[in-house]
């Protein structure tokens, strides 16, 4: 469902993402995680065609991203840490007009909401302006948009911010649902209980690289130590000796 080929992001002298390559099958929950600036948004952004590699391709569903856009676009939903919402639409507004975008009739946008907007609590929020909604309304407003169409794959991006933990568990359950039924999760989050409690998959990114990938097991095995949080650090400690111990050397 999704490949990664050897990505390359140089922004001026900072390689944001170095020769990363993975493969996330239908159906399968990926978690990323990494520091700050580690190159997680970057590869996100990559994914959905908002920004393009400097080498390296992306497919999704096999249509290449930056060649086949559009066809990309019909499979995918993506939500950003803070999305972009039309401030002055209500939330019922903001979902017809994006059903709309994905030739959706009023019957199906009816029904494909139907279940969702009460699941995220928004049946109050539904004719009030955007603006002056919360930042965890507006996040639960587009994961809802985001759902509407049933995307084949779904990518979000630090999508706990602002978010309740009774709505985080709720989230967590609709997306485990939804891949249970075959949806590919791409999931980008600092959370590392978040990671291990949904993911089918673990990828650590590190200064631009996937320094390690696999189930929760295969990492934990991978570095001898019995919890996840363990192993993300000495992970990313290990590859930022090296890149110090590097840069001693060239001086």
């Amino acid at each position: 469902m999704i490949e990664l080929n050897n990505l390359v992001k140089n922004f001026g002298d900072l390689t944001a993402v170095d020769d990363l390559s993975l493969t996330v099958e239908k159906g399968e929950f990926f978690a990323v995680l990494g520091p700050n600036a580690a190159g997680k948004t970057t590869t996100i952004k990559m994914l959905v065609g908002l920004i393009a590699p400097n080498s390296g391709t992306v497919k999704v569903c096999g249509f290449d991203v930056q060649e086949e856009p559009m066809e990309v676009r019909k499979r995918i939903a993506y939500v950003p840490d803070f999305p972009f919402l039309y401030d002055k639409l209500t939330p019922w507004e903001f979902f017809r007009f994006t059903g709309q975008l994905f030739q959706m009739d009023e019957e199906d946008i009816q029904s494909r909401t139907r279940d969702l907007i009460p699941r995220f609590s928004l049946e109050p929020y539904l004719s009030k302006r955007i603006e002056s909604l919360s930042h965890g309304t507006r996040q639960r407003i587009a994961i809802v948009s985001a759902l509407m169409h049933n995307p084949d794959v779904f990518v979000l991006d630090e999508p706990m911010v602002g978010l309740d933990p009774h709505h985080q568990f709720i989230l967590k359950e609709v997306l485990k649902e939804r891949a249970a039924e075959g949806m590919t999760v791409f999931l980008s989050t600092h959370q590392l209980s978040v990671a291990e409690e949904v993911a089918d998959r673990i990828g650590i990114v590190h200064m631009g690289k996937l320094v390690a990938v696999g189930t929760e097991k295969e990492l934990l095995d991978r570095s001898n130590n019995a919890a996840l949080e363990a192993t993300f650090l000495a992970l990313t400690r290990e590859e930022s000796d090296v890149a110090v111990e590097r840069q001693l050397h060239q001086g």
